[in-house]
């Protein structure tokens, strides 16, 4: 990537800054339909700012405690803290993006996406990422990342909490009652808590 590449990536960056403080000083805290806050991680990644991400995300975890975000968000989270060698987050991180949608690996490792039987909250789910998702393991730039997430696939700890969680979806598909849902959902939280 050139310098000049580079800034217009931080010219981006600024923008959305902007932008979003611009809404928070009109409307005295965000409104932000348009989904700007999600975007800087995708920048900072491109220009390999991996601190200049985790600012970022300090700033989104202060002004947006109660965003969930959405997977490839999440994922690009989980690329920022392993790549400032911060595994323990980055482990908890690309538990909750599998949580978040569990076919988002498959896409990101090029292997077939099989869709599962289980409740599917999310609008993101099976073959629409195909479309959505940018990030793959052949990125010059992830190679030290897909071997990192190929291996943490592989551990027992994680597998035993993405085999738990795919009980507990499989489960929600066909409980009506509202407790039993509330309580299966409570266990399922608790699997990112407790990791």
């Amino acid at each position: 990537m050139t310098p000049k590449q580079i800034e217009r990536i931080q010219s981006k960056i600024k923008q959305i800054r902007l932008a979003l403080a611009a809404e928070k000083r009109e409307f005295g805290a965000f409104d932000d339909s348009r989904g700007l806050r999600y975007l800087p991680l995708e920048y900072y990644i491109k220009i390999q700012d991996y601190k200049g991400g985790l600012n970022y995300i300090r700033w989104f975890q202060k002004n947006f405690p109660d965003d969930i975000g959405f997977p490839e968000f999440l994922f690009e989270w989980t690329i920022i803290l392993f790549k400032l060698g911060k595994l323990e987050d980055a482990e908890k991180m690309a538990l909750k993006t599998y949580f978040a949608n569990t076919y988002l690996f498959d896409k990101f490792f090029k292997r077939q996406i099989i869709k599962i039987d289980k409740w599917e909250w999310s609008n993101w789910e099976g073959s629409e990422i195909a479309e959505e998702f940018q990030y793959s393991c052949n990125d010059k730039n992830l190679l030290d990342f897909t071997e990192w997430l190929e291996q943490l696939e592989n551990t027992d700890r994680f597998k035993s909490k993405v085999d738990r969680f795919l009980e507990i979806q499989k489960a929600l598909k066909d409980e009506d009652s509202t407790e039993k849902r509330k309580q299966l959902v409570r266990e399922a939280d608790q699997l990112i808590e407790d990791y």
